[in-house]
């Protein structure tokens, strides 16, 4: 996590009703000719302009690198401040000699790249041993300012039915070794290996959050509080709720969106908290089973409906999901801006179905890096 990612006051919720929202991006440093993934985030980081570093870290392996936008009220300045880092570390990264892709693993088989040289990653491998995944394991995380920690572990009862919704928009990685691995989002498969990965559970109050905390350390599946790798969890260093359930998009307008519609979930869990109304109690198997599926299929397939627990197309789901936020969209001013990225997303489809369709037209993985790269720098759809 880097240091810019997230200061967020928590005089911006009391103060204004607005919520100000924060972007981390992971990527993937792969070589451009083969598109095998490769150790040289020291190399691209030497390259990033010195008045940017503050804002881009070494993520776990040294085939990945982590950015972090500055928190704000506007879209406008989350886009902006996406913009010009993914193009500064594309730059970087070909003044490196390798290509920059915003992709959630990477597709093509080769060596799987060292763990980054640090003490804390040095431990978690003596622990955890082959639990690395691969080639990189690459998401997306946006913080959101909340008033103070109650009202944080509140909104993560509240958003624990909708965070399935938003994985079916960011899967982005359908090709793993070389193949199609036939899920939507495979870093979500090789994220679960880790043992402290789950759908955040119901939580009676923030001290029962802290306890459990304590609790998952003392019994071993955790090093410390940064491996809580809930999908959504209280930020350790900020006032802020981080859902961290999706792949990293594969352009800025998606990021964007994704963004947009995690802070009206936030905010309109918030409405739902100071009404009054309670936090729907899902059962967590029926949980798993709709995070398992919008693995699987993202939005092109089926979604489990946590109302009945019954198949529903994942569009369907997705389209009341976004009208259930409505309120919360006009409230910060996103509604048109989501509405037409939305018509993008609903034109070109997922990051899985691009990479997929550009399979389809006769191309091969190579082709597929080139375009997630192409999409990585660009600001917008194809």
């Amino acid at each position: 996590m880097t240091g810019q990612v997230a200061e967020a006051p928590s005089a911006t919720v009391e103060e204004t009703d607005l919520l100000t929202v924060g972007v981390e991006e992971e990527f993937l440093l792969v070589d451009p000719h083969t598109g095998t993934a490769v150790p040289a985030v020291d190399l691209v980081m030497e390259q990033v302009p010195p008045e940017l570093r503050g804002q881009v870290e070494r993520e776990f392996q040294t085939s990945q690198i982590e950015i972090g936008s500055p928190p704000g009220l506007e879209l406008s300045s989350i886009r902006h401040s996406l913009g010009m880092l993914r193009v500064a570390l594309a730059d970087a990264a070909e003044r490196a000699g390798v290509r920059l892709l915003a992709i959630g693993t990477g597709p093509v088989d080769g060596p799987v790249p060292p763990v980054v040289d640090k003490p804390r990653f040095d431990r978690m491998i003596e622990r955890f041993r082959l639990l690395v995944p691969g080639p990189g394991n690459n998401g997306m995380h946006v913080h959101v300012g909340v008033p103070d920690p109650e009202t944080g572990v509140q909104v993560l009862n509240h958003v624990r039915p909708w965070l399935p919704v938003l994985q079916a928009v960011t899967v982005n990685s359908p090709f793993a070794k070389g193949e199609d691995t036939g899920y939507a989002s495979w870093r979500s498969v090789e994220w679960e290996h880790w043992p402290s990965v789950a759908p955040t559970p119901f939580l009676e109050s923030h001290e029962h959050y802290e306890r459990l905390i304590r609790q998952l350390i003392a019994s071993g599946v955790m090093l410390d509080e940064g491996m809580l790798y809930w999908y959504a969890r209280l930020s350790a260093k900020y006032p802020t709720v981080e859902i961290r359930i999706g792949d990293v998009c594969p352009s800025v307008d998606d990021a964007v969106l994704v963004a947009a519609l995690v802070r009206a979930m936030v905010a309109t869990a918030l409405d739902d908290i100071a009404a009054g109304r309670p936090a729907i109690r899902t059962d967590h198997h029926l949980l798993v089973a709709a995070h398992w599926r919008a693995a699987h299929d993202g939005l092109e397939g089926e979604g489990v409906d946590l109302t009945d627990g019954e198949l529903r197309p994942a569009w369907e789901l997705f389209d009341q999901f976004v009208e259930r936020m409505r309120p919360a969209l006009e409230r910060h001013g996103d509604l048109d801006e989501v509405t037409d990225l939305i018509g993008g997303l609903r034109r070109h489809g997922t990051g899985a179905a691009r990479q997929r369709a550009v399979l389809a037209r006769g191309g091969d993985l190579v082709d597929v890096v080139r375009d997630v790269a192409r999409q990585t720098r660009g600001s917008g759809h194809p």
